[in-house]
């Protein structure tokens, strides 16, 4: 399954309820389960707020997810598609 990187930033809205972090955190895990995948959240220090790994069924399947988690407007995101080593081996082996 595609896997995706996401840097997530709080919005104003976002972190002026941060208290309901553990609730939109659950509500973005069932949203993921609901479109067929999965999301582990980890918060951090630094320019992000906090980082997710996400693995969705197709790029439009991971679209709709960001774009759905966006427009609740806590958060803004920027999104890295990676691939393990061993898919990245078949991409460069047909170089």
């Amino acid at each position: 399954m595609p896997t995706y990187i996401q840097l997530i930033n709080w919005t104003e809205q976002g972190i002026r309820g941060v208290k309901e972090t553990p609730k939109r955190a659950e509500n973005a895990k069932a949203l993921a389960r609901k479109m067929g995948g999965k999301i582990d959240i980890h918060y951090t220090m630094g320019e992000y707020d906090a980082v997710a790994i996400v693995e969705m069924p197709s790029d439009e399947a991971y679209n709709r997810f960001a774009l759905a988690s966006g427009a609740v407007g806590n958060i803004r995101t920027k999104t890295l598609k990676a691939w393990t080593l061993e898919e990245f081996q078949k991409i460069i082996d047909q170089l």
